[in-house]
């Protein structure tokens, strides 16, 4: 891991352990409220190194049609949209700036996900805004923005985790319902067999589906998202937000705390991009839940 980024990274080392600690009765505590100073569309995954944040977000320019009946296995027509990701500055005196941009995807592919970061690199997915569609999968260079598309994948990419243990990279489908599994060489590339036939498996927690997931050592992953419950089919949903440690391995959820949090126009926190890292002696969560005039809702819970 380069010496340079891995500081920006900080100490997440522990992560999961103070993870596991959490429970329904946590306290969280709210130290900070960012207000971006840009137009940020529709958030989708973030990362902090240092004083900067990265974070994804599509900009829907067509909104998909369902279709009648499926068509081409499709259940909607892709839309049309731009893909960005986005260099944040945190600095306090210039918090929720834009130092910098780029645009990602090509053709109908322009949703990007939730993405991650290892050593050397941010790996974020860019897929058609509908299920069981298709992905490319990037590696972008934090410092330039400079973007290289490593892998095509024939599914709905969501989200990415870099296991920097384990030398394997994870994805999530749409609705979090698959997850994938790519080796990766020695030197971070794809293996070739793996590009071709990577391992799936079934995600065996149905509570929420998860909207952005990172690496938290020991081969597991943490994960925030939501779920939608309706009484009715028209009636109002109930918004529920939580966040899961998983195990890469087998997919297991092995703890999972709701999260009791919502913005005040009842947007729960998990909805969009999460990033958590070891704070004192808690864990520092940050939220960006909502779209367009978005805010950093910054957390502590012990």
């Amino acid at each position: 891991m380069g010496e340079a980024l891995s500081s920006q990274m900080g100490d997440r080392t522990g992560l999961a352990e103070r993870f596991r600690t959490l429970t329904r009765e946590s306290t969280w505590t709210e130290v900070a409220r960012i207000s971006m100073r840009f137009p940020t569309f529709h958030p989708q995954g973030m990362v902090r190194l240092g004083d900067v944040l990265f974070v994804s977000s599509v900009e829907i320019t067509t909104p998909t049609k369902r279709y009648a009946t499926p068509i081409d296995g499709h259940d909607r027509d892709p839309g049309q949209g731009v893909g960005h990701l986005f260099k944040i500055d945190l600095r306090p005196d210039r918090a929720g700036s834009l130092l910098a941009s780029t645009t990602l995807g090509e053709g109908t592919m322009y949703h990007p996900g939730g993405l991650d970061v290892d050593g050397t690199s941010l790996w974020v997915p860019v897929a058609e805004y509908r299920p069981d569609s298709r992905s490319l999968i990037y590696t972008v260079d934090p410092q330039t923005l400079k973007a290289t598309v490593v892998l095509r994948v024939a599914d709905h990419v969501g989200g990415l985790v870099r296991d920097t243990d384990g030398r394997a990279l994870h994805g999530i489908s749409w609705g979090s319902r698959r997850f994938f599994t790519w080796a990766l060489r020695a030197d971070g590339a794809i293996e070739p067999a793996a590009a071709a036939a990577p391992a799936m498996r079934r995600n065996p927690s149905h509570y929420v589906d998860y909207q952005d997931c990172h690496y938290a050592g020991r081969g597991t992953m943490l994960c925030g998202g939501v779920s939608d419950l309706r009484a009715t089919p028209k009636a109002a949903p109930l918004r529920l937000g939580g966040l899961d440690l998983v195990d890469l391995g087998d997919g297991r959820p092995l703890h999972q705390v709701p999260v009791p949090l919502w913005t005040p126009a009842g947007q729960p926190m998990t909805r969009n991009p999460v990033w958590l890292e070891p704070s004192g002696e808690g864990l520092r969560a940050w939220f960006m839940p909502e779209d367009d005039a978005s805010v950093l809702y910054v957390y502590d819970v012990r």
